[in-house]
């Protein structure tokens, strides 16, 4: 098995010999992808698509890498960094190049393979998506999210649809069929819709499972002809469903082993017409199954128990297999190794057994017995397997040792030599090497000890004083630092500590043992005297890095003392914080490879050297100020310089001032057990640490105390609390009480008002009653009176008939020439009686006609008189407001009375306006009236009687609607301007009364007209 490693590369091969996939595995390369920080971290793949040729595969880590894979060219590809983490892929687009890519921030991407460019960006999940389905046309995709699943067009990238759902019933997947137009949708109650794509409307629904064997589906697979699904979930159990059918038509059970299925797929078979027949099935222990759905046998698996499969994709012509591995990385399988056995002829059932030689014939050699039939093969014994599983755990050991010797046998002086010419140790192997430098002893037991003491009382609010952002970096701080604390007591009163510590602590997260055992190696080493002077900085040690710089950069000295500052600005937080906070991580661990290859005293020397390589910048600060930001910020210094500077410096110091002589040389920390350490002033620390338990003594009383008292107080809050609460429920119970009694007040005084109600009503019923009967009884009469009439007038006619019959028999006995002559005669009369009453009506109209305009000549004298009533009006209302005003000002102070007269002339005011509203809708409607007549009039000019009477009667109420209007608009409000109306009024009336006259002269013109015809006629 062949394995690539991505490392940082952007392309590159797959496998630099031709692959050759074991039958046992059929793995053809695994593919990690691993980062080159200083401490290599595996990039965990998350997804993984094939395209529709199956020879590429795209794939993308929990970063947001995405890679492209030709398992056909022999070549990977980084073709998009999203920077976050991708949930779903697909790559059988219509466009070979694109794919789409479904992110953490619920939006799907399409970018192009080839260009490495986006080219379209979808959103509207409010979820993250975990399923994308391409057409097989490549023109649709489906993204389903656990709330919704939406279709889009790849072509415009619009959303054409989307499935909304209940909140309470989620979707397990939505996909297209295979080589169909149909959509299947499946949820988490085990429905399962199908639909047709161009309409979307609902082609079927599957039928619920049988209760005997009723599992919630959570995963899929459909053949590649679209007639079997598959479906699976928390059980050994499988459902195979014939789509055609609609029905269930077999249930297979998986080994006991299965307990749950976490996905499903097809094995394509390029000569079984897409009806495939083998199934992967990967259960919860991460082997994947593949068995034979009609047979039901178990073909091959894929996976184990060490080596555990999360999620499958087999590439649509069924070659290979890309598994993403528990670990985080890619396997590639071969499906052709892995069915060698399986699609491997038969034996041949005659086999020659040919004769040995004779010098052979006596050697000890396997004997087979030959039966019938086929030929058996001789199987391995189960004793050579286990020999060989021994023999490989051998192996394992054997490495494992020689791994250690080298380690204890890496030569100092050829590693000093190799940091010289490179500067620093490789990445992948700095880790290693300072292991070995330090010789760490790894003394699980003892670092257990003093890890399972607890968190130090030192420390248990380290993050007050730290607030790290991680929490898991800041526990292994605060458990370094205890069990340090634990070691020795002066730890816990080591204020830089947490400083000297966090940058290994930092580097060595992942490994506490290693992080405690190198800090504490460097507190042995590279820490030597620091504590002789404590609590105060190692005077003794910032003494020789002054010495140092006098010899080497006296000048500098020299600014330094001008300025008044001493080595504990300039040397001592560099020191205690191991120039963490001046270099960044690259040029730390470059500097670290340097201290730890070599004498203590290089650290020393590496403070002397930072100052004099930085003298430039030194020598131009003048306030304290600026020498403390100096040494406490990152400067623009090239390390490596900083460190050759160093190795002048251990070279060319003289011996008598050479922190050499002063240090003692490299001592590794004691197996077993960790070495006493007590290089420092006890009966300090002593003091210190009994005053401490004294003042946290003190503490605990007070607080104790505290505690009490504020216990009491809560007691009593709580009775003061419990008695305003019994005192507050007594009100509410009073008021309640009352609020009932006036309630009870309410409705019987309601019961009271409703009978009376009641008996009015029936007062009213009974009224009515006797309206209806006597209504009743008139009406009957009336009908029986009506009856006889109607008998009267028959017997009437039938006489009148009778007469007139008699009449005509008379008649026929007369002359013609009489008969005429009468005739002429009374035709004569006729027409001289219609005349008589034609000229008879024009002289009536003539005479209403001047009879109207006379009153309406009066009713313009009205309007003059009321014209001057309405500037009299007008004039006493003026008088009236100034009348008002003089009242007003005298009646200031009495602000009651004023209310109750405003009160009052507002109620006059509405009353005025109803009256002039009144007054108003009269004079419209008399108007409107005179109008309604003229145009009756003209229509019928001969009967104008009974209108002219209704207009006389409609005159006579107006002069009683005009005295009211007059009467009301005494005392009108001030809003609305008398003089305006008035003058509309007016313009009004000359228009109506000027369109009435001209009515009227026509008509009459009309009517005399009529009456000169018939005249004309008769003459």
């Amino acid at each position: 098995m062949q394995s690539t490693d991505l490392g940082n590369k952007e392309s590159g091969k797959l496998w630099h010999r031709k692959p050759s996939p074991a039958a046992r595995d059929g793995i053809i390369v695994n593919i990690i992808h691993s980062s080159s920080d200083y401490l290599p971290k595996v990039l965990r793949f998350l997804n993984v698509a094939f395209d529709s040729s199956g020879d590429c595969l795209i794939a993308g880590d929990h970063q947001g890498n995405i890679y492209v894979f030709d398992l056909y060219g022999n070549r990977f590809n980084l073709v998009q960094r999203t920077a976050q983490a991708c949930t779903a892929l697909a790559f059988n687009l219509r466009r070979k190049s694109e794919f789409l890519v479904a992110l953490a921030d619920y939006s799907i991407k399409c970018f192009d393979s080839v260009t490495k460019e986006l080219v379209s960006w979808m959103r509207g999940h409010e979820s993250s998506v975990f399923s994308i389905s391409v057409h097989a046309s490549g023109r649709y995709a489906i993204t389903t999210s656990s709330d919704t699943a939406q279709l889009w067009d790849l072509d415009t990238f619009q959303r054409k649809r989307k499935l909304n759902i209940l909140q309470s019933v989620g979707i397990q997947k939505v996909f297209f069929l295979p080589l169909s137009n149909t959509i299947l949708s499946c949820f988490k109650d085990n429905s399962i819709f199908a639909w047709e794509c161009d309409t979307l409307s609902c082609k079927y629904q599957l039928p619920a499972p049988p209760e005997s064997s009723s599992i919630l589906y959570k995963v899929f697979a459909v053949t590649r002809d679209g007639r079997i699904l598959a479906a699976g979930g928390k059980s050994n159990h499988l459902h195979l469903w014939c789509l055609e059918a609609k029905q269930l038509f077999r249930i297979i059970q998986m080994p006991t082993k299965v307990r749950a299925i976490r996905h499903l797929e097809f094995l394509p078979d390029s000569f079984d017409a897409g009806s495939n027949q083998v199934l992967g099935v990967l259960s919860q222990d991460g082997i994947m199954r593949f068995v034979n759905i009609q047979t039901c046998k178990l073909l091959f698996e894929i996976g184990s128990l060490d080596e555990g499969i999360s999620s499958s994709v087999i590439s649509p012509h069924g070659r290979y297999i890309a598994s993403i591995m528990e670990n985080g990385s890619l396997n590639i399988y071969s499906v052709q190794a892995l069915t060698q056995e399986i699609n491997k002829p038969p034996p041949p059932l005659v086999k020659v057994i040919e004769d040995l030689p004779k010098s052979k014939l006596n050697s000890g050699g396997l004997k087979m017995k030959v039966t019938s039939g086929r030929v058996q093969r001789p199987a391995k014994s189960r004793e050579n397997k286990i020999q060989a599983r021994i023999l490989k755990q051998d192996l394992t050991g054997n490495f494992e040792n020689k791994e250690n010797e080298v380690s204890d046998g890496l030569n100092k002086k050829r590693l000093q030599i190799l940091l010289k010419g490179y500067g620093e140790y490789p990445t992948k192997y700095r880790m290693f090497i300072w292991r070995s430098l330090l010789q760490l002893p790894e003394n699980h037991t003892a670092f257990s000890s003093l890890v399972d003491k607890g968190v130090h009382v030192a420390f248990l609010n380290l993050q007050k004083k730290y607030p790290i952002k991680s929490r898991k970096l800041l526990r292994v701080l605060q458990r370094t630092l205890s069990a340090l604390a634990h070691w020795s007591a002066i730890f816990s009163d080591t204020p830089y500590l947490p400083l000297l510590a966090f940058p290994f602590v930092k580097l060595f997260q992942n490994n506490q043992l290693i992080c405690f055992e190198v800090v504490a190696t460097l507190i042995i080493n590279w820490c030597q005297h620091w504590f002789e002077y404590f609590p105060n900085p190692p005077i003794n040690i910032l003494s020789m890095i002054e010495n140092v710089l006098a010899f080497h950069d006296k000048e500098l000295l020299q600014h330094f003392i001008d300025h008044d500052i001493t080595s504990q600005l300039y040397a001592w937080p560099l020191l205690e914080t191991v120039f963490s906070e001046v270099l960044t991580r690259e040029e730390w661990l470059k500097l670290f490879d340097n201290i730890f290859s070599n004498h203590p005293s290089f650290l020393l020397m590496t403070v002397v050297a930072y100052n004099t390589c930085s003298r430039a910048p030194l020598l131009n600060c003048s306030l304290r100020d600026d020498f403390e930001y100096f040494f406490h910020h990152r400067n623009n210094l090239d390390i490596s310089v900083v460190i050759r500077e160093v190795y002048h410096l251990m070279d060319t110091t003289p011996t008598d001032i050479h922190p050499n002589g002063k240090l003692d040389a490299f001592v590794a920390l004691t197996k077993g057990q960790y070495p006493v350490f007590n290089q420092y002033p006890k009966f300090i620390v002593d003091y210190q640490t009994q005053e401490r338990e004294r003042i946290r003594n003190d503490e605990l009383d007070f607080l104790r105390e505290r505690q009490m008292v504020e216990d009491m107080q809560a007691e009593v809050d709580q009775q003061r609390v419990e008695d305003e609460a019994w005192y507050q429920k007594q009100e509410l119970l009073r008021k309640a009480e009352e609020t009932r009694r006036e309630m009870l007040l309410q409705e019987e005084e309601k019961m009271v008002q409703q009978r009376q109600r009641l008996a009015s009503v029936k007062r009213e019923l009974r009224a009515k009653e006797m309206h209806l009967q006597d209504a009743t009884r008139r009406r009957f009469l009336k009908l029986q009176q009506d009856q006889c009439e109607m008998e009267l007038r028959r017997l009437n006619d039938e006489i009148e008939r009778k007469v007139h019959m008699r009449d005509q028999e008379i008649a026929t006995t007369a002359k013609d020439l009489e008969m005429r002559h009468l005739e002429l005669e009374s035709q004569k009369r006729l027409y001289e009686k219609l005349i008589e009453e034609n000229l008879a009506e024009a002289e009536q109209a003539c005479l209403n006609a001047d009879w109207r305009i006379q009153a309406l000549h009066k009713q313009r004298c009205d309007d003059l008189q009321r014209n001057a009533c309405y500037q009299e009006v007008a004039k006493l209302l003026r008088e009236n407001r100034r009348k008002e005003t003089e009242v007003l000002n005298a009646m200031v102070g009495e602000g009651a009375k004023k209310w109750e007269e405003a009160k009052e002339k507002d109620f006059h005011l509405k009353s005025e306006k109803k009256a002039s509203a009144l007054s108003d809708a009269s004079r419209k409607w008399f108007l409107e009236k005179e109008l309604d007549d003229a145009l009756e009039h003209a229509e019928h000019p001969y009967n104008t009687v009974p209108r002219c009477q209704s207009g006389q009667a409609a005159s006579g109420h107006v002069p009683r609607t005009s005295q009211l209007k007059d009467s009301s608009e005494v005392d009108s409000s001030t809003h609305i301007s008398l003089n305006q109306r008035r003058v509309q009024w007016d313009t009004m009336e000359q228009d109506l009364m000027e369109r009435v006259r001209n009515l009227r002269q026509r008509l009459t013109a009309q009517a005399r007209n009529r009456c000169r015809t018939p005249h004309l006629l008769a003459t």
